[in-house]
């Protein structure tokens, strides 16, 4: 396994613990309604992570663009869900569309997987 891949299934590990803690944090405080989305976010895209490395280290996908797409599976879902948190606790957004690049990027970051699916590796 490669190093890249170790950081990659790392950094899924975070987002999964992470959303978990922010499911449990909106189901215990009833006005945190912000942080179901965030949560959902790291959620979804935790395994999806985890998915294009395991399609990456069989050769499902192409390597180096497969792994572009979990990269931004990381990034994407940390603004997204870093925004809803921030907007939640402290009153105030990451930076101005935080959310939006962050949600951009998610849907990017589908499109590249798709690429990297079409995009025969080369042996």
């Amino acid at each position: 396994m490669t190093p890249t891949f170790r950081i990659l299934i790392g950094l899924a590990a975070i987002m999964g613990a992470d959303g978990v803690i922010l499911a449990a944090l909106s189901a215990h405080q009833g006005h945190a309604t912000q942080l179901e989305a965030a949560s959902s976010m790291l959620l979804f895209h935790a395994p999806a992570v985890l998915g294009v490395v395991a399609l990456a280290a069989r050769g499902m996908v192409h390597l180096k663009i497969g792994i572009a797409a979990a990269f931004g599976f990381v990034v994407a879902s940390t603004l997204f869900a870093g925004d809803l948190s921030l907007r939640q606790f402290a009153g105030h957004s990451l930076f101005p569309f935080a959310a939006p690049s962050g949600g951009t990027l998610l849907i990017a970051s589908w499109l590249t997987l798709l690429v990297a699916a079409a995009w025969p590796q080369r042996k």
